[in-house]
């Protein structure tokens, strides 16, 4: 048994409501934990086996602001399309955006696609290490390079994403708001990190803010720390951390368009590579603004308003789309030029690389059509 482990017995002792625990005690109240109430997620290596550095780093990028719930099965997907980071890094693009259609945030599929290049090409299909090394290649941050590092390298180093900041705020029951308190858990942080095991304390950490230490609740009769935690002993965790109120989501609006070919195909187009859903297909649409965007493509049809409405929120947005849909021949819809553009055949939309937002577009369209409401 490892020696932090054995000293998880002392680090119960009720803390006093002025102390602040140790970080010996805290590691290894926590270990002694996670060994008996880790997690099992496809990503994770048993106990005994070493991490696969591949593995972890893609899950950490898909596991960025999504659940574990809506991650794994695009995990497994992922994973038995391309098993190692050469077969990722030989893959098309357009490919891996159709295997990400739905997770969200699609810049990581770009920047995943180029990360998985660099390994490949720059390093033999071996990722860095080091922290420093780590943020050198596409898309990886400091909490990510923090996170592959501990858990695939077992550097001494935690990784502090929200779940992280919301235990050790109540754990040392740290009242500041985050924005201003980021100096003091980052110290916090650095006194934590342990040299052996490092990797199973990061995953500890996750684990307890995933499934204990929540941000709707604290469960302290089962937590690990409870003893240890200084919120607990005055009566405050579930206030803490303190967040300062999210401001509104503004509201934007447009216009998108169904067009249907006469011969059952539909026009679908290619979204700029920088910027939002950069690179993605989507049901062509005016400009998402405030005011409301109708810039229709460039031909002529005869275009019918569907009922309803598609709504979608976005990170800093909400977003209302109407659509109108036409039926066009194939003469008029030569009109369309551009490689951004196609015509897609309708039974073949859902393998195209479709945002959720389209795909509620899609789906919008093709409910009017089953009710004869003009959706092509």
């Amino acid at each position: 048994m490892d020696d932090a482990v054995r000293r998880a017995d002392d680090a119960t002792v009720t803390t006093g409501a002025g102390t602040r625990p140790e970080p010996a005690g805290l590691v290894a109240a926590l270990l002694a934990w996670y060994d008996r109430h880790r997690r099992h997620l496809p990503w994770r290596a048993v106990p005994g086996t070493p991490a696969d550095p591949y593995r972890v780093w893609l899950s950490e990028i898909m596991l960025q602001q999504t659940t574990v719930a809506a991650v794994a099965p695009y995990f497994e997907r992922f994973v038995q399309a391309w098993p190692t980071v050469h077969d990722l890094a030989a893959a098309d693009l357009d490919d891996v955006l159709k295997a990400w259609a739905g997770l969200g945030y699609y810049a990581r599929a770009r920047n995943l696609h180029a990360c998985a290049l660099e390994v490949a090409r720059r390093h033999g299909g071996r990722f860095p290490d080091t922290v420093a090394e780590l943020e050198r290649l596409p898309g990886i941050g400091r909490y990510t390079a923090a996170a592959i590092a501990a858990i695939a390298f077992d550097r001494p180093v935690v990784p502090v994403d929200a779940n992280v900041e919301r235990v050790l705020a109540r754990v040392h029951a740290v009242e500041v708001p985050l924005r201003q308190s980021k100096a003091t858990l980052d110290s916090l942080v650095d006194r934590l990190a342990p040299q052996r095991r490092a990797g199973d304390f990061a995953q500890a950490l996750m684990d307890l803010g995933a499934t204990v230490c929540t941000a709707r609740r604290a469960d302290c009769l089962v937590c690990p720390l409870n003893g240890l935690c200084l919120a607990r002993a005055r009566g405050i965790a579930e206030r803490l951390p303190v967040r300062p109120p999210k401001p509104a989501r503004p509201l934007r609006r447009a216009v998108a368009y169904w067009v249907e070919r006469e011969d059952g195909r539909i026009l679908v187009r290619r979204r700029p590579e920088r910027g939002l859903l950069g690179g993605m297909t989507e049901i062509p649409s005016g400009e998402w603004r405030e005011d409301g965007g109708a810039e229709a493509p460039p031909l002529a049809a005869d275009w019918r308003p569907l009922a309803g409405i598609v709504r979608h929120t976005f990170t800093h947005f909400h977003l209302e789309l109407s659509v109108h849909a036409a039926t066009v021949s194939r003469r008029a819809a030569e009109a369309v030029t551009g490689d951004d553009w196609r015509w897609v055949r309708r039974e073949r939309l859902a393998e195209e690389a479709l945002p959720t937002v389209m795909r509620k577009v899609v789906a919008h369209a093709e409910r009017a059509r089953a009710a004869g409401d003009g959706g092509g």
